[in-house]
């Protein structure tokens, strides 16, 4: 039985265990975060995962299951008289060949088959544009929220195509849902100049006192900022009751021991309310369930549930399963192509991309210098965040590498001063501890520096070639268009001279790489270090 998620009860400190009270409501709250485009199921690195694979039990998620859970779940709910909604924390964009080749069209398909009731804006939903989202937006039936956007100098998006927050009728009962975007969304996507970010705290805040005084008393805030924003939230605005995140790809959990944190996670409002915060990792692995019961006055007084892992017990909706074969078809015979293989786990997960030298950013980056080394580049500079999975062991396919590299970037030639270089270097380990995607992974050199300072004083050391690097030199760089336009905070990118935005595509340099090795040998060789 699906029920099962409903795992163990995390009580509110100071209240007794104890039945609902009959005036009290209790709201079941299906969610998901952070799709990234896992259309098809997923392997154990997170990347799509091989038909074989699935036939053999080994894979989890994908929208089919997604369906079945969520379907199975909802119809046993509401059967025995409970309050259902299902909601999605943003980020359906981006992350496979599903939303390469249809760009957001299959994502609102199934989301409308589904049946979701919210849908948080993520940043990648900007990763096309605001035409692209527009377009998305006019193919679903549900609300799509965010409520620190002003769109008013926008030609393309409007508060009526992208409101503030909703309120849900549910039974009877007035739900008021408000939302949040993370404010690095014009560094981290492509919102363009017309959509301007305001302060998540205030913009909540705002729109939180507006729904109090029509009177809803039972407000949820569905937001795509990460944990530890969804914690300051829950600290610095009165009137949450309820947090539903995305962003980071926390997994939280009240079973596992392998957790990130605890499902939910608690924080104090400044009322002196509990908060109960939740999330469910990313890429359709997880459903979340959060059983939360509020009294008349709609504050929380009792908040329990679990996230479910969607592995191979959970049989896929099949007539989902079948529309996702037919999608899948144009896409997997170029991708099934094999182009070489690894002799090892090649490890792109994000915990360590963003945070450290791993295998997959070395890849990267060394293909990308191996391929312009001859026109006088002498570095290689790759976010860590433009690394979106791990590659196993054994036979490599064009399809794994596109999923690993799924943005689509091309390569960017340039020439920066070393002063340039030391201030990329300082903006790609400003946020380390947040596990911000800026995190630099390089070839061509190499670099120190201590997390423990204040970020823009972090570097202490780069060598380029094995010689301590110049700052009044000027060195050849080869990094990708998105960050060569300023993309993850990179604004000493934007000013670099003789800079060619138009090279290969990352992935098809990766994938000739990898085939020009053969067998492919991942490694580390301590290029990247933390001072102590």
């Amino acid at each position: 039985m699906l029920s099962r998620i409903l795992g163990s009860t995390a009580m509110l400190a100071g209240l007794a265990v104890a039945a609902p009270a009959a005036a009290d409501t209790t709201l079941h709250l299906l969610h998901i975060n952070d799709l990234h485009s896992r259309i098809q199921p997923i392997n154990r690195f997170d990347s799509t995962c091989s038909a074989e694979d699935d036939a053999a039990g080994e894979c989890f998620g994908g929208v089919a299951r997604v369906a079945t859970a969520i379907n199975t779940l909802r119809g046993e709910l509401e059967e025995a008289g409970e309050n259902v909604l299902v909601l999605d924390a943003g980020d359906q964009f981006q992350g496979s060949l599903m939303y390469t080749t249809y760009k957001g069209d299959v994502e609102a398909e199934f989301m409308e088959a589904i049946g979701f009731d919210v849908m948080a804006v993520g940043n990648h939903e900007f990763d096309d544009g605001p035409e692209n989202l527009a377009r998305f937006v006019e193919m679903t039936s549900f609300p799509i929220i965010s409520g620190n956007l002003d769109l008013s100098q926008s030609n393309v998006l409007t508060d009526e195509m992208i409101p503030d927050h909703v309120v849900l009728d549910v039974n009877g009962t007035q739900v008021g849902i408000v939302s949040a975007l993370a404010v690095d969304t014009a560094e981290t996507s492509s919102p363009g100049p017309s959509i301007i970010f305001q302060d998540e705290i205030e913009a909540l805040q705002a729109d939180v006192d507006a729904l109090t005084e029509q009177g809803v008393n039972i407000i949820i805030a569905l937001t795509h900022v990460g944990l530890p924003q969804d914690i300051r939230i829950a600290e610095g605005v009165s009137g949450i009751d309820v947090i539903v995140g995305g962003h980071s790809h926390t997994y939280l959990s009240s079973s596992d021991p392998d957790r990130a944190g605890a499902y939910p996670t608690m924080a104090t409002n400044p009322d002196g309310a509990f908060v109960p915060i939740v999330q469910a990792y990313a890429y359709s692995k997880y459903l979340g369930h959060l059983e939360v019961t509020f009294d008349d006055d709609g504050n929380v007084v009792y908040a329990s549930g679990d996230t479910m892992v969607l592995d191979a017990s959970v049989t896929p909706d099949p007539e989902i399963a079948a529309r996702v074969a037919e999608l899948g078809g144009p896409i997997e015979e170029a991708m099934s192509v094999v182009i070489g293989e690894s002799s090892d786990i090649i490890d792109g997960s994000r915990e360590t991309c963003r945070a450290m030298e791993c295998p997959m950013g070395n890849l990267v980056a060394d293909a990308m210098l191996e391929r312009v080394r001859d026109q006088g580049i002498d570095v290689a500079i790759q976010n860590g965040g433009g690394l979106r999975a791990t590659i196993d062991a054994g036979e490599i396919t064009m399809g794994e590498v596109f999923t690993v590299l799924p943005f689509q970037n091309t390569l960017a030639t340039f020439q920066l001063t070393g002063a340039g270089i030391i201030e990329a270097l300082e903006n790609g380990v400003s946020a380390v501890e947040e596990g911000a995607g800026r995190f630099p992974q390089v070839s061509g050199m190499s670099y120190t520096y201590d997390p423990s300072a204040e970020p823009g004083s972090r570097i202490v050391s780069v060598e380029i070639a094995g010689e301590p690097l110049d700052p009044e030199a000027t060195y050849g760089v080869v990094s990708n268009n998105y960050m060569r336009g300023g993309g993850d905070g990179y604004a000493s990118f934007t000013t670099a001279e003789n800079a060619y935005d138009f090279g290969p595509g990352l992935e098809q340099v990766v994938a000739d790489y990898i085939s020009e090795a053969g067998t492919y040998e991942p490694y580390t060789d301590g290029r990247i270090t933390a001072a102590e």
